[in-house]
């Protein structure tokens, strides 16, 4: 079985955007099974996932490569908004954060995510990393898919 073993971190002030990034357009076909069935577009590529449901920080994944043509028209059919967002690699120590800009109706959450081998693996902490989101169930993209952050009471 393949597995996501995931933290996700608020960011602060100290980061800035910097290297190269790229665009992500994704969002998550109706269903009410025990896995959720998301479709991205990254640029010129594109991919189907299925990600069942979370444990502590673990979670099964599966994600497959699919034709850009059958992503669009996937997307068309994903419940809405779409989650857009704008995704740096910026390595750490033995790890690779991926820090998430979200635009459209999540515009101003920034969110930095983290894949380990193990849910106690440790890893090097940036400084730019505030509090910790992973357990928070409003921080999963889903979720940002049915409740964006500009809806949130401030």
């Amino acid at each position: 079985m393949s597995v996501e073993i995931e933290r996700k971190f608020l960011v602060n002030e100290k980061w800035q955007p910097t290297g190269r990034s790229v665009h992500l357009k994704q969002g998550y076909l109706p269903g009410t099974g025990p896995m959720l069935v998301r479709i991205r577009r990254e640029d010129a590529r594109a991919f189907l996932t299925l990600k069942g449901r979370t444990e502590g920080i673990t979670r099964s994944e599966y994600e497959y490569e699919i034709p850009v043509e059958d992503a669009e028209e996937l997307l068309l059919r994903c419940q809405k908004p779409l989650i857009e967002k704008t995704r740096y690699r910026i390595p750490a120590g033995a790890h690779t954060w991926e820090v998430d800009v979200f635009a459209g109706a999540n515009e101003g959450l920034v969110v930095a995510e983290i894949e380990l081998s193990a849910e106690d693996e440790a890893f090097e902490r940036p400084d730019w990393l505030a509090a910790e989101v992973s357990g928070d169930p409003k921080y999963y993209n889903s979720n940002l898919a049915e409740r964006p952050f500009s809806t949130w009471p401030r």
